[in-house]
């Protein structure tokens, strides 16, 4: 618990694994909001992000994958900030017109939210993303130019930047499966890629935001559980308004693994450093059964203590 009396509690859907609630935009959001009115809430961010929207409240503290990792190993404390200074990293592959676009994005979303962006970099450098479903299921890709990201970053941060969000070049994809909403998200995983680099070189709340040349928004009627993606041409204000209210990284002070009370994971992605960490702990991890993803690591697969809970419904219900 922490001040005293008030539960904390941990909801990951992991990025890029097919889960059936969470694995598309935002549509684990409408749970996370309904949990932390019951408690405060650490998620990552592939639970929130939503295109042009976003499920974050200030009862969440918003952790990319890397530093979860860190905290959940005991090796990172978070800090609760809000207001945090962000600077965005444009890759230099971005044509002016869609940079343009997300220049726009930028302001539209200061000027409505009175979030403070200190500016932004374009890489000297293109990064070269690519993204491909791996054969044993998730989502996967290479980026090949990492360290021209991590040079704009360290600008921003020398020029006040607390939070870093990141908008890269990726190439078009058109997943039916996923328009379908029955697919891998495909580039959940090269994005986690690239927003864990950041976090693990520079020990500052990261997210990031994929951009593609074709910026028209589609007429097509597409599943509700992807709809978000699908009526912008940019994705960048989810993770600003995310980044916004990150809690800052901190190897000594706040809120620390031990405070944390329970765990929420999707019924078969139970492998994860999160859950085998809270074993160690003899803490709480609560499976959903309703949420399945491609993998099938499950806690009687692993062998480990577990709660398994029938929907997330029954589990705010029960907290």
């Amino acid at each position: 618990m922490i001040n005293g009396n008030q539960k904390l509690g941990a909801f990951i859907v992991p990025t890029g694994v097919g889960a059936s609630i969470g694995g598309y935009a935002g549509d684990s959001g409408i749970w996370a909001r309904k949990l932390s009115k019951k408690c405060k809430l650490i998620v990552n961010p592939n639970v929130v992000n939503a295109a042009c929207f976003s499920a974050i409240n200030e009862n969440m503290f918003y952790v990319e994958g890397y530093s979860l990792d860190r905290f959940f190993k005991g090796e990172c404390n978070l800090i609760p900030s809000s207001d945090n200074k962000i600077g965005v990293v444009f890759d230099k592959s971005i044509s002016q017109r869609v940079l343009n676009v997300h220049i726009n994005t930028i302001n539209a979303v200061k000027t409505v939210y009175g979030i403070n962006i200190i500016g932004y970099e374009v890489t000297e450098e293109h990064v070269g993303v690519d993204f491909y479903i791996d054969k044993s299921g998730p989502s996967t890709g290479d980026v090949q130019n990492l360290s021209t990201i991590k040079k704009s970053a360290e600008n921003l941060i020398k020029k006040g930047a607390e939070a870093i969000a990141i908008v890269c070049l990726f190439p078009e994809d058109e997943s039916e499966d996923y328009v379908n909403g029955t697919g891998v998200d495909p580039v959940g995983g090269v994005e986690a890629i690239i927003s864990h680099y950041i976090s693990k070189e520079l020990m500052v709340p990261a997210a990031h935001s994929p951009a593609f040349e074709n910026i028209t928004i589609s007429t097509d009627i597409v599943d509700s559980k992807c709809s978000a993606e699908y009526i912008t041409p940019t994705f960048l204000p989810c993770i600003l308004l995310g980044l916004n209210i990150a809690p800052k990284l901190s190897k000594t002070d706040g809120i620390n693994i031990k405070d944390l009370d329970f765990l929420v994971m999707p019924y078969n992605s139970l492998g994860g450093i999160p859950v085998l960490e809270m074993q160690k702990l003899n803490k709480t991890v609560y499976a959903i059964k309703e949420n399945k993803t491609v993998l099938d690591v499950t806690g009687r697969n692993l062998n480990i203590n577990y709660t398994e809970i029938s929907t997330y419904d029954e589990l705010i219900n029960m907290i």
